[in-house]
């Protein structure tokens, strides 16, 4: 075994292959041990494989690669094996890491995570309000630009040919987009616990956000490894001469500090704070203040850097179709008021109050047919409200449920000598 792989090592090219496409093969031959059935499955259980295995994958292969060039940073100089392993998986962690992204971000919004909702809205169940307040999207969307750009420049220069300023320059504009990238991680860093397998007690903690953080960790770790690249090939290229960049006055002078490239990590915290200056005046003139740096992430609730503390959630059962249904748009089911269920706050319209006062005369008058009816709803309703996530769907359960809520009110008038008393109490606080 041993052997094999260090042939696989030795066989770069193997090995390239190796690593771009080993996630993909173990993924399809998880899916064919999962689902021995029909190739459909397969192929259905293989890509959900992939959509963990590669974000682990490119998330390990990127702190290896970092940890690897600061150890050995000459391997990393252009035109070397690794220099080129890098700078292609450098373009698929950037490819798949944003389509990955993009799909988890539509899994964690089934999930609860509404991600056009500010912290004001009043949101239901277990929603989740937004990471990132979308008053400042444009600017947290430029600084990530600002960084990306800096990136380019600096990798697709020769460090023979570029002044030491330019390169201090790019490092301060990637420096701004990574503080974007590290402040989104810390924003969702949520740890919860999860109960463990049957008839256990035990709980286990679970990074529900994972998948979001494993680009821009990976972005900072790319980074980083740039930076080093780059100081060791200007330390190691004989060709370079200081006196090829001495322009003339405050930019002479720069370039004269500049010459040590071990200064340049800091040097580009310094140059960084006037470059967000700039950037920040410019955003500025379009209605993006330099506050909405900070307030991108804090005018935000539910999250580590939030300061806004939102209304409490409005619960509904969505397992009821009535219950459902009055969670449509308002101009249509019209919500009357706020009521409280299994000590919860719900929204409740007409609709919801007659069917919950009829079926509270079917309990009394009738209790074995009540059951009867409760019995068959619960199997049949479950099924059918499950599907209904969105409010116009809610609003179109609410049309099919009218002709029964015409009945109901009928049935009430016949046999209840104060109907709309009845009607009127449900869902009302109990008093303790």
């Amino acid at each position: 075994m041993k052997e094999r792989l260090q042939e696989l090592i030795r066989n770069r090219k193997r090995l390239t292959l190796t690593i771009i496409f080993g996630p993909a093969l173990f993924s399809l031959l998880a899916g064919c041990m999962v689902s021995l059935l029909e190739p459909g499955e397969i192929l259905f259980t293989g890509m959900i494989f992939m959509l963990f295995a590669y974000p682990v994958f490119l998330f390990i292969f990127n702190i290896v690669a970092l940890i690897y060039t600061i150890k050995v940073p000459k391997k990393s100089l252009p035109g070397t094996y690794e220099s080129k392993l890098f700078g292609v998986m450098d373009l698929v962690t950037f490819i798949l890491g944003a389509v990955f992204s993009f799909f988890y971000g539509l899994l964690l919004e089934v999930s609860g995570i509404q991600w056009d909702a500010p912290w004001s809205r009043q949101l239901h169940n277990n929603e989740i309000h937004q990471p990132i307040w979308t008053g400042a999207l444009p600017t947290v969307i430029t600084l990530l630009a600002v960084g990306i750009i800096g990136y380019i420049v600096l990798i697709t220069r020769k460090m023979s040919k570029t002044p030491p300023l330019i390169t201090v320059l790019c490092i301060g504009a990637m420096y701004i987009g990574a503080s974007q990238l590290l402040l989104f991680v810390v924003q969702i860093f949520k740890i919860t616990k999860i109960e463990g397998l049957a008839y256990s007690s035990h709980n286990y903690p679970l990074l529900e956000t994972a998948p979001l953080m494993v680009l821009p960790v990976c972005c900072i770790s790319m980074a980083a490894r740039l930076i080093i690249r780059k100081i060791y090939e200007w330390n190691n290229n004989e060709e370079h001469d200081i006196e090829q960049y001495a322009g003339e006055g405050l930019i002479a002078w720069l370039n004269e500090i500049l010459g040590n490239s071990l200064s340049w990590p800091v040097a580009a915290i310094i140059a960084m704070l006037p470059l967000l200056g700039v950037i920040l005046g410019i955003l500025s003139l379009f209605g993006q203040y330099p506050d909405h740096v900070i307030r991108a992430f804090t005018e935000t609730a539910q999250w580590n850097l939030s300061r806004m503390e939102a209304p409490p959630n409005v619960q509904y059962d969505e397992h009821y179709l009535c219950t459902v249904a009055a969670g449509g748009h308002e101009k249509i089911v019209k919500p009357i008021r706020m009521g409280e269920r299994h000590g919860h706050r719900i929204v409740v319209n007409r609709q919801l109050l007659i069917a919950n006062a009829f079926e509270q005369i079917l309990e009394e008058k009738t209790p074995g047919m009540h059951r009867a009816i409760r019995n068959f709803y619960d199997n049949h309703g479950y099924p059918l409200a499950e599907h209904i996530k969105t409010k116009a769907a809610a609003d179109v359960v609410y049309f099919m449920m009218k002709p029964l809520e015409m009945l109901f009110l009928l049935i009430l008038y016949l046999v209840d000598a104060k109907p709309e008393n009845r009607i009127a109490v449900q869902y009302l606080p109990k008093e303790s």
